[in-house]
């Protein structure tokens, strides 16, 4: 864990003032630079020292068997792991023959910036060599926004002093050795040598090497090209091998002068395509990044930040550090998404390869309800993969015995990876939660088309599957057995609420979707008594309920299990996963991460306000939070019960997750979800946001350290912006047609170009609950 201070507060960067060896893995994963479609890790460019180096690219993995000690039918047999496709971000320096390796020699500075309206990391540093030959480094790099298939640097030296000889090697660096992983499931397999290489080449100022994964089949180019500005005598020569392509420049540099390298470098991958077609694509990318330059892309990048930012900030006044968090947060799910264009949303983005470079349900419940309001096209693009992964997840549903689809619980390409199926296949809830995406992104973006194209079909496959997993009891009740909701320590559970509640809604969704595009609906084969049995289900849904204690349960008999014993668990013992059996957890009353309290947050309307309070009252000493999609969550029914100080400490949590490696595993990658869950946690939670089926709803209140918050939404082509303040809450509508919102139910007309101003109202006064020992709200000072 970061138990300092590691980076400066300040709004609109992220700057680290030293290096830190200790922590150098985790500031790799906070400053990553991504675009959905490229990732590179913030590892130095000299190549060492590092923690975890990390070069991406969407979709390309390894494949490897998944062992069991003893098989069972329908276990999942190969695993898939993210791999580092070739670096092209490395530039290794040597000053008068000696590596600049900044562990040897003298640091005098080291400061690093990830500036995140320009969409940019900077670096500087003055290192003195174990000689004493001192010098200046300047880099800035990019993953571009606007040029898909591109990153690129700068990187200049000069001397402070005596004259130098200065080397620089630009490489394109294949098969790069990895540390080994840890005993800890969250990390990543580590794969030897994954890449295969096909073809190498050095010519002039460009670089490129053409590689295959053995197991996956995936062809993998890389290329780039250099600008070099330096003294008239400096020399430029390259060299290719199998896995390593290198641009070498070698000049003298008086006092004054300096050694300037300008690199561009293209990406691409195909699973179809021919070395010949990989080939053109990388070099048409290389040559168009040519085209625009450096101080091009620099400017594209710029704007395309400019206008995100314009409807995508969030103002957070009498907290700096919150502030910045939410803008670091914003910046990296933008990262995540923008270009990923019909791939996946892994639940560490590309900034990491824990997980194994895995998406999760992380990303439609958590990610998506962010990007709809701050860059909705990557909705309809995450949801489009879901869509093209249909054919694995209806074969995966037959394999099961059931009808329709079931999605993965963790997947690169659409198969399912989890090899232990109680808290994997059995957490069918994913298919719910991509219904609810893609019902969410329908109402806020009013895209009639894409529910028509990609809509109808995900919600009829989705539906199917809980029509054939659950069953009418003698009375008529419909139930859902054997399922893992989202609390991981509760598996095979009856009658999961939060399952049986995002069922009810998916099963509906595609009755009224079906009805509403009736050719699409017969091209899937959907029949009038389909519908019919879709609305029964749903109707006759059952809702587990202790009438004793007047609280739902998380699943079916769940307040009668033994409650778990919190005095005797040390706070070392944290994640419990990794120091109890599961089969200890399953069979107690103690819950990983928010489970009932979400549905209580997605599906607010089957719950009244003294069910919401009371549930809230009795989940949180038992919800011990050993998984960070939890504390956001938390902050959103906190604030909504009128619990404001707690909401405020959750809120931090989910904020400063990887700024402060709140769960010491922020090496790994950054916790994407929890991220978005820190806009969640004020917009939801402060901001009282939620969306009704014909319009958007608000309950703002502030807690005491926030004197002031301000966001934007997107509602059907209009842009709505909410300014928050501790008496009164002002509605403004920036564009688009007039609106009709609620304000504590109060109907509320905007027009555009206007605003309304209502006050808020104050909380409801209620003893505050207790946690777990040991288990509040983790908040550094």
């Amino acid at each position: 864990m970061i138990t300092h201070p590691a980076y400066e507060v300040e709004p609109w960067c992220v700057r680290e003032t030293g290096l830190d060896l200790d922590v150098l893995a985790q500031s790799e994963s906070v400053f990553a630079l991504s675009n959905g479609h490229i990732g590179w890790r913030g590892n130095l460019e000299e190549g060492e020292p590092h923690g975890l180096p990390g070069c991406y690219l969407n979709g390309v993995h390894e494949v490897h068997p998944l062992p069991y000690a003893e098989a069972g039918y329908g276990y999942p047999e190969s695993g898939q792991t993210v791999i580092n496709v070739s670096d092209g971000k490395i530039v290794r320096l040597l000053v008068d023959d000696e590596q600049a390796d900044l562990r040897y020699g003298h640091l005098r500075s080291h400061e690093r910036l990830l500036d995140l309206r320009d969409g940019v990391l900077h670096r500087v540093c003055e290192w003195v060599s174990p000689v004493g030959k001192a010098v200046r480094v300047r880099t800035t790099r990019l993953v571009s926004f606007t040029h898909r298939a591109v990153a690129a640097l700068s990187y200049e030296v000069e001397p402070l002093g005596d004259e130098v000889r200065i080397v620089l090697q630009s490489e394109l660096v294949a098969n790069v050795t990895m540390p080994q992983p840890s005993a800890d499931p969250r990390v990543a397999a580590a794969l030897k040598s994954p890449l295969r290489p096909e073809e190498h080449h050095a010519g002039g100022t460009r670089l490129r090497l053409i590689h295959r994964t053995e197991r996956s089949g995936l062809r993998v180019a890389a290329a780039a090209d250099h600008i070099v500005q330096g003294p008239s005598s400096t020399r430029i020569s390259g060299e290719s091998s199998d896995d390593v392509a290198r641009l070498t420049v070698i000049t003298d540099l008086k006092p004054g002068e300096k050694l300037r390298l300008e690199k561009l470098v293209s990406y691409g991958w195909s699973g179809l395509r021919s070395l010949t077609a990989l080939r053109d694509q990388a070099e048409a990318a290389l040559a168009e990044a040519g085209s625009t330059g450096w101080q091009g892309l620099l400017d594209e990048q710029r704007a395309f930040l400019d206008d995100f930012w314009r409807q995508a900030d969030v103002e957070v006044d009498g907290d700096p550090e919150i502030q910045q968090a939410v803008r670091f947060a914003l910046f990296h799910v933008l990262q995540a998404a923008a270009r990923a264009e019909q791939r996946a949303i892994p639940a560490k983005g590309l900034t990491g390869s824990g997980y194994d470079g895995h998406a999760f349900w992380d990303t439609e419940s958590y990610v998506l309800p962010l990007l709809s309001s701050a860059y909705p096209r990557s909705v309809a693009a995450a949801l489009r993969w879901r869509q093209d992964t249909l054919p694995a997840a209806r074969a995966r549903a037959r394999q099961l015995g059931l009808d329709g689809a079931a999605f993965p619980w963790r997947t690169i390409d659409g198969a399912e990876c989890s090899g232990y199926w109680p808290a994997g296949t059995a957490a069918f809830h994913i298919n719910a939660d991509i219904a609810h995406a893609v019902v969410r992104y329908v109402a806020i973006s009013g895209d009639e088309d894409f529910e028509r194209q990609t809509g109808v079909e995900l919600l009829v496959e989705t539906a199917r599957l809980w029509r054939s997993l659950g069953h009418h009891d003698s009375a008529g009740h419909f139930h859902i057995d054997g399922v893992t909701g989202p609390d991981e320590y509760s598996a095979l559970a009856d009658d999961n609420t939060f399952t049986n509640l995002m069922a009810q809604d998916n099963l509906r969704a595609a009755a009224e979707a079906a009805e509403r595009h009736p050719e699409q609906a017969a091209g899937l084969g959907v029949t009038a008594e389909e519908i019919t049995a879709w609305r029964t289900a749903a109707k006759a849904m059952t809702v587990p309920y202790n009438r004793a204690l007047g609280i739902h349960e998380q699943a079916a008999g769940f307040t009668r299990h033994q409650a778990w014993d919190f005095s005797r668990t040390r706070p070392e013992d944290y994640p419990l996963m990794l120091h109890f059996p599961y089969l200890e957890l399953y069979r107690k009353q103690v819950v990983k991460q928010a489970d009932l309290v979400l549905a209580m947050f997605l599906r607010s309307d089957a719950f009244d306000e003294g069910h919401k309070a009371r549930n809230f009252a009795y989940y949180e000493p038992l919800t011990v939070r050993d998984s960070s999609l939890s504390a956001s969550v938390q902050a959103v029914m906190a604030a909504e019960v009128g619990h404001l100080a707690l909401a405020y400490d959750y809120l931090g949590e989910a904020a400063l997750m990887d700024l402060d490696d709140l769960e010491n595993n922020t090496r790994d990658g950054l916790h994407i979800a929890s991220l978005a869950g820190s806009w969640i946690a004020l917009v939801a939670g402060f901001g009282g946001m939620r969306y009704g089926p014909d319009t958007v709803h608000f309950t703002p209140r502030l807690p005491g350290r926030l004197s002031r918050l301000a966001f934007s939404v997107r509602i059907r082509r209009r842009c709505l912006r909410v300014e928050i303040t501790d008496s009164r809450a002002t509605y403004t509508l920036v564009c688009g047609e007039s609106i009709k919102i609620r304000h504590y139910g109060e109907p509320v007309t905007i027009s555009r170009g206007t605003s309304q101003s209502r006050p808020v109202e104050p909380p409801p006064c209620l003893p505050p609950p207790t946690q777990p020992p040991g288990r509040e709200p983790e908040r550094p000072c």
